[in-house]
């Protein structure tokens, strides 16, 4: 399920640096000595638990069946779509993410997905394409990698 995520994430357009960059991002001010290979080893470990690949997969399939005309409601289509502000069910798949690492996780979320660094404002943009549940779940496994990161680094 690991390379499946990985493939759902490159057709996507959305590469193993660009989520790295997105911790980074989240992390640099409190380790300086940062890695790129420290931070890839926690993204591997948030990527290989089972309910984020679950959650992963789920949230790309909704994109691609929206973007297809392929979900069968057209309201809640154009919704997902325009990603529409007051449809919160894309967040709501990327708390379930955050949930699994704890309050710094939630929280890391929340300021990522306001300020929108990297490859989350690009997916954010659409352009085209219906990115309104990836920009979210890309956005939650960086927080996730990134609280994990924090609490290996208190011990």
């Amino acid at each position: 399920m690991y390379n499946k995520v990985i493939s759902l994430f490159e057709q996507r357009g959305v590469f193993m640096e660009d989520i790295i960059e997105c911790v980074f991002y989240l992390q640099k001010r409190y380790i300086p000595d940062l890695t790129k290979d420290q931070i890839q080893h926690y993204i591997d470990s948030v990527l290989n638990k089972r309910e984020v690949q679950h959650a992963i997969v789920t949230g790309i399939m909704m994109d691609i069946m929206v973007e297809e005309g392929r979900l069968g409601d057209e309201e809640i289509q154009k919704l997902i779509m325009e990603d529409y502000g007051l449809y919160g069910v894309d967040e709501v798949l990327a708390y379930g993410i955050c949930n699994l690492y704890g309050s710094i996780a939630l929280t890391n979320f929340g300021y990522i997905d306001k300020v929108k660094p990297g490859i989350i404002g690009k997916l954010n943009e659409h352009n085209g394409q219906c990115h309104t549940f990836l920009d979210d779940i890309v956005g939650a496994v960086a927080a996730a990698a990134a609280s994990k990161l924090a609490h290996d680094r208190e011990r």
